[in-house]
């Protein structure tokens, strides 16, 4: 065979090895089988007990995206956003065209609209692939606990029949059942002030948790939102087991009421409610707060930290 051949055939067996490679990286939960050798509880229902956390950089942009310096050039890598692959399915989201120009306007203006940098609530998925861990506990009721370390944010799932929450709120109301060995979620009634992506209180999410195996569990989540989106998508993270010895005693979340930042974020707020009260401001109820479509933070090396004493800056 002549060289120039050979040469060629070793190419493109080099280049089908590197695809092959990367969609594995692309999709590390798809198509998988749980174990037959998971570990289950006394009535059979896999053990998804323990501490979990998301590796990866979802946080920061769920989509395809390249390493970013942080808002500060003289912090170096501090505050820096990580390059990572995309968690969606397609690497595309579907947005409606008035939910595009918000997502941009918010990618525009993170560090004033992200609710990780006022210690809100996360919201659902968020608070699972924020890369801190958190907590399963299935309890003898067999609801389901889940309490993650970021502000303390916490749910229960509910298995079974589910009455209609008295209020709607950020993290959702979830309800819970079990299709095989994969626990199924529905997580529904979310707070107007919910901005996920675009959507609000119209946001619709299943849930699907499944072990793999001793040290993995799969999280798909499909989200639906008419009003946001032109079509359901999907996000696949995979969670890895945490040493339950080592965080068995949760740190001090960074979030808490001894925050030097507090002070001057309820000024701002209040600052907001009178300027709406005044006609001078928008409805600080309408205003992000939870979400925000993803924070994809591109080209913010020329971005200005606002001026949170006037309702101008926000």
């Amino acid at each position: 065979m002549p060289n120039w051949l050979k040469g060629g055939l070793i190419a493109l067996v080099s280049i089908a090895g590197t695809l092959a490679i990367v969609q594995m990286m692309r999709s590390p939960v798809e198509g998988r089988a749980p174990d037959v050798n998971v570990l289950r509880t006394a009535d059979g229902k896999p053990d998804l007990n323990g501490i979990w956390q998301a590796v990866g950089s979802a946080n920061w942009n769920l989509l395809d995206h390249q390493a970013r310096s942080g808002p500060v050039l003289e912090l170096g890598a501090v505050l820096a956003v990580p390059a990572g692959l995309s968690v969606v399915e397609g690497n595309e989201i579907p947005y409606q065209p008035w939910a595009a120009a918000k997502q941009k306007e918010n990618y525009e203006n993170w560090l004033s609209r992200d609710p990780e940098v006022k210690c809100y609530l996360p919201g659902v998925p968020r608070a699972t692939y924020m890369p801190y861990p958190f907590q399963i506990l299935q309890t003898g009721s067999n609801d389901i606990l889940v309490a993650y370390e970021y502000a303390s944010a916490s749910r229960v799932i509910k298995m079974g029949k589910v009455e209609p929450p008295p209020v709607d709120t950020w993290m959702g109301q979830t309800a819970g059942r079990w299709e095989g060995d994969t626990l199924v979620v529905d997580v529904t009634n979310f707070s107007p002030k919910t901005d996920f992506q675009g959507s609000a209180e119209n946001l619709h999410l299943i849930e699907r948790w499944t072990r793999v195996n001793a040290t993995t569990l799969d999280y798909v989540v499909t989200m639906e939102d008419g009003t946001a989106w032109t079509k359901p998508w999907t996000i696949k993270q995979e969670l890895s087991k945490q040493s339950e010895k080592a965080n068995r005693i949760y740190k001090e979340p960074r979030c808490h009421e001894g925050n030097y930042g507090m002070p001057a974020l309820l000024a701002g707020a209040r600052t907001e409610d009178r300027a709406f009260a005044e006609a001078r401001g928008p409805d600080p109820a309408t205003m992000c707060t939870s979400g925000c479509g993803g924070f994809e933070v591109a080209g913010i090396d020329d971005f200005e930290l606002p001026d949170r004493a006037t309702p101008a800056s926000r």
